[in-house]
């Protein structure tokens, strides 16, 4: 007996609850929106209330879907709704969505267009669809049912949110970074936050296209990483760090060990020899937590070749940088930061502030024998993410770090339409790390460094 079968017989008392509850609903209210989400709620407990869960977990997705699809639309067809047909069938789409999914936010989820879903509290839900803030005109029916979803969401990675752990983070299955705070941290109902990636991931040659960086910098970027030098991602919230990350990872050849680290497993790496490590907040007894220190330093009795952690935040960037310089080269990090001599600047606070004992000197000298490469991204005006510096560590002068910008981007203003104007350009310096690429065995057009106007 398939599912429809088993929820259709043979409980006619309820059927006809689920009817009679619906219409009542609808005839609550003569406003027509508060009357549609009324016979939506009843129809929805109605039917829940038949449901197997064993059995419906049995099933598998598509072959769930359609027959719930089925179900419902026969119970809202043959329901007394004030409904045209075109309500009818989204009724049908919502409640599937419910059921199933997310329920208001499943159709934002299938707008690939859409790059950050924004809830502030149950009536306000924002997208941004290529780069741009907008309202959309959905909403859920109340703040209860906001938390809901959002425990079903974290609770699918084994998290928790509650009075005693008001903040979490979690993912979607397709890798989506979701944050969210409750009350009594939310002071008007809970917020949720969710930035989406792409079903596919987005390759370097797809940021090319795009316009994120020019084709110059990324087939350095690409010699850079086959060549095993160590690369910290710098940028501001929103700034594509991840996506550049897992581009980069892209050059990583197929027959190295990855270990990746990360608060909410996002990086879809495109090799087959991935480790992939997540941390662990306290349970409710406020035991149990795992950091990402402690996975970094796990991480180096696992064999690895390289290592990739998703975000340095704290602590951890003592044995990050440790693992860069003892072994691990070629790893990869990102940093939240404005400019790449601000990420040097933050990685030396974050030294600071993990209890280890060593000078200024000793810090910077631990920096600039770690790391080489720094990539300094940003989200314009426009919306349009940039790589706007790929800059090298060159080495020590007394107690200043010293850059050396290879590419940047030169704003030139922005058009009517609010678009940036600008180009891609190299500073006109041959990178010292160069001698070590070729030192590889890989080749790169010098001509590439040349400044622009010296270029044939």
């Amino acid at each position: 007996m398939g599912l429809t079968e088993r929820l259709r017989a043979p409980d006619a008392v309820r059927t006809n609850a689920l009817d009679a509850a619906a219409l009542s609903a609808s005839g609550a209210s003569s406003d027509a929106r508060a009357a549609y989400q009324q016979s939506k709620t009843a129809m929805h407990a109605a039917l829940v209330d038949q449901v197997d869960l064993v059995s419906l977990s049995r099933l598998p997705a598509a072959e769930l879907r359609t027959q719930i699809t089925h179900l419902l639309t026969e119970k809202v067809g043959s329901a007394d709704l004030p409904l045209n047909r075109a309500e009818r069938e989204q009724m049908v789409r919502e409640l599937t969505d419910e059921i199933l999914g997310l329920g208001p936010l499943e159709p934002l989820l299938r707008d690939a267009a859409i790059s950050d879903i924004l809830v502030n509290t149950c009536d306000t839900i924002y997208v941004e669809r290529n780069g741009k803030l907008e309202v959309t005109g959905l909403r859920f029916r109340d703040n209860d049912h906001l938390l809901q979803i959002i425990n079903r969401i974290v609770s699918r990675v084994g998290r928790r949110v509650d009075e005693t752990s008001p903040m979490v983070d979690a993912r979607l299955p397709d890798g989506s970074r979701v944050n969210a705070i409750i009350p009594p941290l939310a002071v008007d109902g809970p917020i949720l936050s969710i930035r989406r990636f792409g079903a596919r991931p987005m390759r370097m040659d797809d940021l090319v296209r795009i316009g994120t960086l020019s084709e110059p910098m990324r087939a350095f970027l690409e010699v850079a990483v086959q060549a095993r030098l160590n690369i910290l991602i710098s940028g501001g919230t929103g700034s594509g760090k991840t996506t550049m990350l897992n581009a980069l990872s892209s050059f990583i050849p197929a027959r190295e060990r990855i270990v990746t680290i990360e608060d909410a497993a996002e990086l879809h790496l495109q090799q087959h020899h991935v480790v992939r490590l997540e941390t662990r907040p306290p349970n409710i007894e406020g035991k149990g937590e795992i950091l990402t220190r402690d996975l970094v330093r796990n991480s180096l009795r696992m064999r690895p070749d390289r290592i990739i952690v998703g975000e340095i935040r704290s602590v951890e960037v003592i044995d990050m940088l440790q693992a860069m310089n003892t072994g691990h080269e070629g790893s990869m990090a990102t940093v939240h930061a404005n400019s790449p001599r601000d990420s040097l600047t933050r990685l030396m606070a974050m030294i600071g502030i993990s209890g280890i004992n060593v000078s200024e000197q000793v810090m910077s000298q631990m920096i600039v024998r770690s790391l080489d490469l720094v990539v300094q991204l940003v989200r314009g005006p426009d919306g349009a993410r940039r790589v706007v510096s790929i800059s090298e560590i060159t080495g020590l002068e007394g107690m200043v770090m010293q850059l050396q910008e290879i590419f940047g981007f030169r704003q030139e203003g922005v058009n009517p339409e609010g678009n940036v104007l600008g180009a891609f350009g190299a500073s006109g310096l041959r990178p010292r790390c160069m001698d070590r690429v070729e030192r590889a065995g890989l080749q790169l057009d010098p001509s590439i460094f040349s400044l622009p106007e010296a270029r044939s």
